[in-house]
C-alpha cells in the first residue's frame, strides 16, 4: 500500500521556529516527528511514500532524499500554490489502489494495519481516523433567553470526535477533488456526502497529538521516551 504524507504547510502556530524550519522536520526525542512517522508506517509494511510538499520542500527533500537510508521509496510532489489539505492530492500520479493519506505532525501510536483492514471490512470510499478529545472553554459560559441569565456554566467541557489527520481512501475519491485546486479534508468530505458516498469512522483510543499546536507539541516532546511509538 502506498502512504501519502502532507508535509507542505507552514506551520505557523509552531513560529517562530518554523520560518527556519519545516514542521515536520521538528525535533521529537532525537529525531523529526515526520521521521517517526516514517519509522511506524515501515514497520506496518508500507514501504511506497509520496510527500506532498511546497514550504520549505528542499530542506524536508534533502533530509530524507530516496528514502533509502530508512528502507523506504519515497517520492515527491510538489505545490507550487497552496491547494490545502486534500487539494494536493489531484497531483499525485498512479492512485490507482487503496492508500492512506496522513498529516505529517502527528504523534501517535495507532494500528496502521488495524485501520486498513477495518477500512476494508466497511466497503467506504473514504475512512476518518477519529479520537475522542475534550475541548475546555476557559470562561464562564452564560445561557440567556431574551436577554434573561437562564444558566451559568463555568468553565464547561465538550467532548468531541475529532479527525485525526489520518484517512484511508479508494482511487475513486480523486473523481470528488478538482485538479490543481484549493480544498481541504472538510469540503471534500461533504462533497462525499452529498453525492451519497460511504464515509466511514474509524474511532481510536490510543495515543494522539497534533504537534502542530504549541502546548501540545511541549507534551508530545515529555511525553515521547514514556511510550513505545516505533
Amino acid at each position: 500500500m502506498r502512504a501519502i504524507i502532507l508535509a507542505g504547510g507552514k506551520g505557523r502556530r509552531l513560529s517562530p521556529y518554523t520560518t527556519v524550519l519545516p514542521k515536520p522536520l521538528m525535533p521529537i526525542g532525537d529525531m523529526p516527528i515526520l521521521e517517526v512517522i516514517l519509522r511506524q508506517l515501515k514497520k506496518a509494511g508500507i514501504t511506497q511514500i509520496t510527500m506532498a510538499v511546497g514550504y520549505l520542500a528542499k530542506i524536508i527533500m534533502a533530509f530524507f532524499g530516496d528514502g533509502k537510508r530508512l528502507g523506504l521509496n519515497i517520492d515527491y510532489s510538489l505545490e507550487d500554490k497552496p491547494l490545502g489539505t486534500a487539494g494536493p492530492l489531484s497531483l499525485i500520479k498512479g492512485l490507482t489502489d487503496t492508500f492512506i493519506v496522513m498529516n505529517g505532525d502527528i504523534l501517535t501510536n495507532i494500528d496502521y494495519k488495524e485501520l486498513i483492514r477495518y477500512h476494508n471490512e466497511h466497503n467506504g470510499i473514504a475512512t476518518i481516523a477519529t479520537y475522542k478529545r475534550k475541548v475546555t472553554i476557559d470562561f464562564g459560559v452564560i445561557e440567556t433567553n431574551n436577554n434573561i441569565v437562564i444558566n451559568y456554566i463555568e468553565k464547561p467541557v465538550f467532548n468531541y470526535k475529532v479527525s485525526m489527520g489520518i484517512y484511508v481512501f479508494e482511487p475513486n475519491i480523486l473523481d470528488y477533488i478538482p485538479k490543481n485546486q484549493y480544498m481541504d479534508f472538510p469540503d471534500l468530505v461533504n462533497r462525499l456526502l452529498s453525492n451519497k458516498e460511504k464515509v466511514v469512522s474509524f474511532l481510536f483510543n490510543g495515543y494522539w497529538l497534533d504537534i502542530g499546536r504549541q502546548d501540545d507539541y511541549t507534551r508530545a516532546i515529555d511525553e515521547f521516551n514514556e511510550m513505545d511509538f516505533i
